[in-house]
């Protein structure tokens, strides 16, 4: 006889597999020259951008990525696009402000200059969303050929 377990833990050890899974697919290099290519520009300093600028981003990107997969099986079931993000805008707006933050710190600290401030934020929500968009179509696709198990 099996011991029982609660639905929780079922569905907290799924969804750890299916971000396993998802992961499993995600190239870290692709992953360091999208960062790259966003927040690269705004650094003078190659020093500071690949010691404390690389692997934050690479993990807020992992982040985005995997909260767009999650909210995938929406997109499976008949939702568009633009209303799954809707289902998770005040997440992903929260990541998006805790990335601008700190990257907007070794921004200024290194720079001293707040003209670009905007931009930067703009260069923040357009790497989260690209990240964010990229977790929906692989979730979407899991989905579709049934790999979420």
């Amino acid at each position: 006889m099996e011991p029982i377990t609660s639905l929780d833990s079922h569905r907290k050890k799924r969804s750890i597999n299916f971000e396993r899974k998802l992961l499993r697919e995600l190239s870290l290099k692709e992953l360091c020259e999208q960062t790259k290519h966003y927040f690269a520009p705004f650094f003078l300093s190659k020093h500071v951008y690949q010691t404390a600028i690389e692997d934050t981003t690479v993990e807020f990107a992992i982040e985005a990525y995997l909260l767009g997969a999650e909210m995938s099986r929406f997109g499976y079931y008949g939702e568009s696009i633009e209303k799954v993000r809707k289902r998770s805008n005040a997440t992903e707006r929260e990541l998006t402000s805790n990335l601008y933050d700190y990257v907007s710190y070794w921004y200024l600290a290194t720079t001293g200059n707040e003209l670009a401030q905007e931009s930067l934020y703009i260069a923040c929500e357009n790497f989260m969303y690209s990240w964010w968009e990229e977790g929906f179509s692989q979730g979407v696709r899991k989905y579709r050929l049934r790999l979420h198990h």
